[in-house]
């Protein structure tokens, strides 16, 4: 089984916790060593049951030697004291089970909480690109699903450890008592974990199955919850229904294999391990010399026997969760050229320009450029407007600029420096981000509109949603400013959403405001309301500006034209009308009555 990988990742991360681990296997091996002292001492105890004379030798070692610990022990005493002596082995072993049951618990939750931290934290500062490549299905899964997975698979590895320590106990005290024995009971004890291998070698590649449906089954539910709406207005609602059965049922099936196959660990190592210790007991019976060290010799491997079928069990699961931790380890070890770096600074004055020197940048390496060595310089407190047809560039440069990537090829400075020399989050609270694509958290009005400013006193949350004309529609709310909006604002409708988002941003107070297509779903009062309201935010501020409708790019100080990732044209409105060129062109078609054109 290939476990190799996940095991030595597993360890790699146990070993970030300091004394614990030791602490914690220390205490299962000190316990295993409990239990074998506590069945030892039933060679005396055995011996005094049946032996006439308690201090006679018998030329056994392992006999003599544990009946000598008790040879000064008056014989009316010396039962007594011999079982006083086994309770307190096995009292000793069950108070360090507990210790170590307490501390792993513990210690399994902490990890847990520190792996799942660590990948949403990663989440947090990968490239968009990366998130965008993935489904948002198997990210969920894998840090909701398989960091518990994990968090499994990590308790396992330590039962393995502790288990292999316990048989390492009672093989010594095995080999002590009879070696040529032990020596034929470890052979038969391979050759039942071989059998047991060959019933259930295909746990890993159930694994995989059980991951991947896990992933499936996740977006099934998160598409179906998110696009409700859509299902409902196309009718759809029986064949995603029978989406999500059929993933369901996938995973069912794979649950039930890997189930059946768990299943078969425990009664062929019973049946395998059974035939094994009467076949032992048959051979050695005759010939044994210390009837008491034959029954210690076979308890001992009655208790040996659960734990070697732990291990093959544990082996199993091991490698049905490898998967799992794999998944799990590919996003904490993320290499570094999926993050978006950051730099030291943190003072910008932002009183020249944002310049594209050459830039150039595709999403994938076999798609077309979505900018293609564009030049172009967007003027500190004025207003730049970005436009085109569908896929000409524009969001991606909007996207550059919040450095959710970075170039391919040349540079974006501000202020004559690189964007990537500047602190991440210094240069992204900068900017503020009004966008047609709203997204609203499940909290309240209050909340969402203090996500621009965190620490935003009630005040000014009610001026920047009366700037956002949105005061009067949150007034009439359940709660008003306490009313908890629903999933992405589910509440609301897109109008008021959008209000919102615009309230959002004014309560930020940015040097850079960024308008995608801002406006797009209000009704014309309130665009012209939200219009007059950016107009006077646009003072001292740099305003960029991605517009689909012409008639909103009107007080632009310049529009910049991309076409297939290209800069078509730049220059004012009336430049470009005149200029004949692909902004007239579009233009004339969205009005085709303006005086602009018939002047």
């Amino acid at each position: 089984m290939k476990v190799s990988t996940p095991v030595s990742s597993l360890l790699t991360l146990l070993r970030g916790y300091g004394w614990i681990f030791p602490t914690i296997v220390a205490i299962g091996l000190l316990q295993s060593m409990s239990e074998g002292v506590g069945i030892g001492l039933f060679i005396p105890l055995l011996t005094g049951l049946v032996a006439a004379d308690q201090h006679q030798a018998t030329g056994h070692w392992l006999v003599d030697t544990l009946n000598g610990l008790f040879s000064g022990v008056a014989p009316d005493r010396r039962m007594a004291i011999i079982m006083v002596c086994v309770l307190a082995a096995v009292g000793a072993a069950a108070v360090l089970n507990y210790l170590h049951n307490v501390l792993f618990g513990w210690l399994d939750g902490k990890i847990a909480h520190d792996l799942r931290r660590r990948i949403f934290g990663q989440l947090l500062a990968v490239s968009v690109g990366f998130i965008e490549r993935d489904r948002s299905g198997r990210l969920l899964n894998i840090l909701s699903t398989e960091t518990w997975r994990t968090s499994e698979a990590l308790k396992i590895v330590v039962e393995l450890l502790i288990a292999f320590g316990t048989v390492a106990v009672y093989v010594a005290l095995l080999l002590l008592m009879s070696w040529r024995l032990t020596l034929l009971v470890a052979a038969g004890m391979l050759l039942i974990s071989g059998v047991v291998w060959l019933l259930t070698h295909t746990g890993r590649h159930l694994g995989e199955q059980m991951k991947q449906s896990n992933a499936d089954l996740t977006d099934r539910m998160i598409e179906g919850i998110d696009g409700m709406r859509v299902i409902r207005a196309f009718g759809h609602e029986r064949w995603e229904q029978s989406r999500f059965d059929i993933a369901s049922s996938r995973l069912r099936r794979v649950m039930l294999r890997m189930s059946f196959l768990d299943a078969v660990v425990h009664p062929a190592h019973e049946i395998l391990a059974a035939s094994l210790l009467l076949s032992i007991l048959f051979v050695a019976a005759p010939s044994a010399r210390e009837v008491s060290v034959l029954l210690v010799f076979a308890f001992v491997l009655y208790r040996v026997q659960p734990r070697v079928k732990q291990i093959d069990a544990a082996r199993l699961r091991l490698a049905a969760l490898s998967p799992s931790v794999e998944e799990v380890f590919s996003l904490v070890e993320i290499a570094d050229s999926e993050r978006v770096t950051s730099g030291p600074l943190t003072e910008l004055t932002l009183d020249r320009d944002i310049a594209f020197d050459r830039v150039s940048f595709r999403y994938d390496s076999a798609d077309a450029p979505a900018l293609n060595d564009v030049t172009f310089r967007i003027s500190a407190g004025g207003t730049t407007a970005f436009v085109g047809p569908s896929g000409g560039g524009k969001s991606t440069v909007m996207k550059l600029l919040l450095r959710f990537y970075d170039p391919i090829h040349g540079t974006i400075t501000a202020d004559g420096r690189a964007l990537s020399e500047f602190d991440l989050d210094f240069w992204r609270r900068q900017i503020a981000l009004v966008s047609q694509d709203v997204y609203l958290f499940n909290a309240t009005v209050r909340e969402n509109i203090a996500y621009g400013l965190v620490d935003a006193r009630a005040d000014q949350v009610v001026d920047a949603a009366r700037k956002a004309d949105a005061h009067e529609f949150i007034e009439r709310l359940p709660d008003k400013y306490d009313t908890v909006l629903g999933p992405r604002g589910v509440r609301l409708s897109g109008g008021q959403q959008q209000r919102i988002s615009v309230a959002r941003a004014i309560i930020r107070n940015p040097r850079i405001l960024i308008l995608d297509e801002a406006t797009n779903a209000l009704d014309s009062v309130s665009e012209q309301w939200i219009q007059e309201t950016l107009e006077t935010l646009r003072e001292n501020r740099t305003v960029i500006m991605i517009a689909h409708r012409l008639s909103t790019v009107e007080r632009a100080d310049q529009i910049i034209v991309l076409d297939h990732g290209r800069v078509e044209e730049c220059g004012t409105l009336s430049e470009l009308v005149q200029a004949s060129g692909l902004f007239a062109r579009l233009y004339q078609l969205q009005h085709r009555q303006s005086p602009a054109l018939n002047g």
